[in-house]
């Protein structure tokens, strides 16, 4: 049964050495996800699945340990899926295709974890579409909810991208009521409002979270837990929102 969830976004621009000069434009928001994980380890879990936005190919899943890299994004800077098992340590290289190689919304969560200290619970790693429509996005959540007695969530994504004109999807008039029903809904842990977000328009928005958020509201199902929200702004026009869920 699901026990407690974390919601973050999945910016690269988390990691100081990516955002570079910008870095602290975002301290606020990396400290809020800091606050959302101490949550997830208060809960003392049996298992963490960290689910996130991914293309096809990288959606695994993706084992404890596995690698990730922001030097597409210029910096050298690897990191890992939660501590480093044993097995792990003859994985692929840092950005290697196939279960090892982490979508950048997982190694964002990789880089969480490890500045966290995360040792709670084994953890795993789960890509979600965006095209998934929210009908399995539930029956997906549902099964990670049955995996174990206590199963913390870590769902990574991103609000809309076009609450601005210099945002990545140009200004949409009707991106700041998407964003602020969907922080209403994961701050209040209002499960039926994220089950109802349209997947067409959040399509239309650029928003990456919305099938992760989804995948959260059918692992939720029954467990009654109550939301808090944590941060919510649109730096860069594009919306971050943390929540935590116990």
């Amino acid at each position: 049964m699901l026990v407690a969830a974390a919601v973050c976004p999945c910016p690269p621009l988390l990691v100081p050495e990516v955002a570079a000069g910008a870095a602290p434009e975002l301290d606020a928001a990396r400290a809020a996800c800091s606050d959302a994980i101490g949550v997830l380890a208060a809960a003392r879990p049996d298992l963490l699945v960290v689910i996130g936005p991914a293309e096809r190919g990288g959606r695994g899943p993706h084992p404890q340990g596995a690698r990730g890299s922001f030097r597409g994004f210029g910096v050298d800077v690897d990191v890992r899926l939660g501590p480093v098992p044993p097995e792990a340590e003859t994985a692929a290289p840092a950005g290697a295709e196939g279960p090892s190689g982490l979508p950048s919304s997982l190694a964002v969560a990789g880089w969480l974890l490890e500045r966290a200290q995360w040792s709670a619970a084994p953890v795993e790693g789960l890509g979600v579409g965006e095209p998934l429509e929210a009908e399995r996005c539930i029956h997906v959540g549902g099964g990670i909810g049955a995996r174990a007695d206590r199963v913390a969530l870590l769902v990574m994504g991103d609000a809309s991208a076009c609450r601005t004109l210099k945002a990545p999807g140009y200004l949409d008039e009707r991106a700041a009521d998407f964003d602020a029903e969907a922080g209403r809904a994961l701050g209040e842990a209002d499960i039926e409002a994220l089950k109802a977000l349209d997947a067409g328009l959040a399509y239309e928005l650029k928003v990456a979270g919305r099938a992760p958020w989804q995948v959260l509201a059918g692992a939720a199902e029954g467990a009654a837990l109550r939301g808090e929200l944590l941060y919510e702004d649109a730096p860069y026009g594009v919306g971050y929102v943390v929540a935590a869920w116990s």
